[in-house]
C-alpha cells in the first residue's frame, strides 16, 4: 500500500492544507502536528509562491507572510523532513509549475522523496502535459495527483485512468476559499471517476464547516480543507495549535459519524 492509499484505508480522509512557513518555520511544524493530532489523516503543505494563481485571498495572504519571514524552497523541504520524521501520516506538496522547473524535475523529485513528502499538487499544470515530470516523479516515486473540475466532462476518464494518489475534485469554479454552499454534484462526479479507477477522490475548494465535511464523507473518499485552516493560523498566528486540533477534531468526527449515518455496518471502523 502506498503512503498516500494508508490515509484513505480506515474511512473518509480529512485532509489538511497550510503554507509551509507562515507565520515561521517552526510555528509551521508545530501547526502542522497538531492537525494531525486532531484527526487529520493526511498533510498538505503548501510551498509559498509569489503568484498562487488558483489561491483565493486567504491563501495568497498567507503567502505574502510566508515569503515575506524567509521562507525557501529548501526550507520547506526541512519543514516537510522534519514533520515526516514525527507522524506516519502523508505528506503531500501544493506547488506551481514554475518553482518546481526552476529547481530541476529530477532534483525536486529526489528531494521530496528525502523529506517524506509522496505527492505533489500542480494546481497550473495540466493534466494533459504532466509528461514533462511524469517521468522524474516515478523515478522517485512521488504521486503527481491531478484536479478533476465541474467542467472536466469527457476529460475525466481520460485523467481517471492515469489518477495516483488520489483524484483532487474541485468543488467549485473560481479560487479557493471558504463558501456557505457547495452546489455540484460531488456524487455524479464521483461515479465517473470510479467507473474507471479505484483511486480515492477528495473533494476541495470551499469546504470549511463539519456539516460540509459530513455530507462530502457520503460523496467521497476525503475532504480537503484549506483556507479556514489558513484563517485560523492568521487569527491566532502565535498559538494556533489549540484552535486547529479542535477543528481537526470537529471536521473529522463529523465525516465519521454522517459515513455512520448512511451505513451503520461501517460504524465498527471497518469503512474500507
Amino acid at each position: 500500500m502506498s503512503d498516500i492509499a494508508r490515509a484513505f484505508d480506515h474511512g473518509p480522509a480529512f485532509i489538511a492544507f497550510l503554507t509551509g512557513g507562515d507565520p515561521t518555520i517552526e510555528q509551521s511544524r508545530q501547526y502542522a502536528l497538531a492537525l494531525i493530532e486532531g484527526g487529520a489523516d493526511l498533510l498538505e503543505i503548501g510551498i509559498p509562491f509569489s503568484d498562487p494563481i488558483a489561491e483565493g485571498p486567504v491563501i495568497q495572504a498567507a503567502n505574502v507572510r510566508s515569503l515575506t519571514a524567509g521562507a525557501t524552497i529548501e526550507k520547506i523541504f526541512g519543514l516537510a523532513a522534519s514533520i515526516h520524521a514525527e507522524t506516519t501520516a502523508p505528506i503531500v506538496f501544493l506547488t506551481y509549475l514554475n518553482p518546481v522547473f526552476h529547481y530541476g524535475y529530477d532534483a525536486f523529485m529526489k528531494r521530496c522523496a528525502e523529506a517524506g513528502v509522496s505527492g505533489l499538487i500542480i494546481p497550473d499544470l495540466p493534466y494533459e502535459e504532466q509528461g514533462e515530470i511524469i517521468p522524474a516523479a516515478r523515478a522517485h516515486g512521488i504521486d503527481v495527483i491531478t484536479l478533476v473540475a465541474p467542467t472536466s466532462a469527457d476529460r475525466i476518464a481520460r485523467i481517471a485512468d492515469d489518477a495516483t494518489g488520489f483524484v483532487y475534485l474541485v468543488s467549485s469554479l473560481g479560487v479557493t476559499g471558504a463558501r456557505s454552499e457547495i452546489t455540484t454534484d460531488l456524487g455524479a462526479i464521483r461515479e465517473a471517476i470510479r467507473a474507471r479507477t479505484d483511486t480515492p477522490v477528495a473533494v476541495g475548494f470551499g469546504v470549511h464547516t463539519p456539516d460540509q465535511a459530513g455530507a462530502i464523507a457520503t460523496q467521497a473518499d476525503g475532504a480537503i480543507v484549506g483556507s479556514k485552516i489558513v484563517s485560523i493560523i492568521a487569527e491566532h498566528p502565535d498559538d494556533a495549535a489549540g484552535y486547529l486540533r479542535d477543528y481537526a477534531a470537529s471536521m473529522k468526527q463529523a465525516m465519521v459519524s454522517a459515513l455512520a449515518e448512511t451505513s451503520p455496518a461501517d460504524a465498527a471502523g471497518e469503512q474500507r
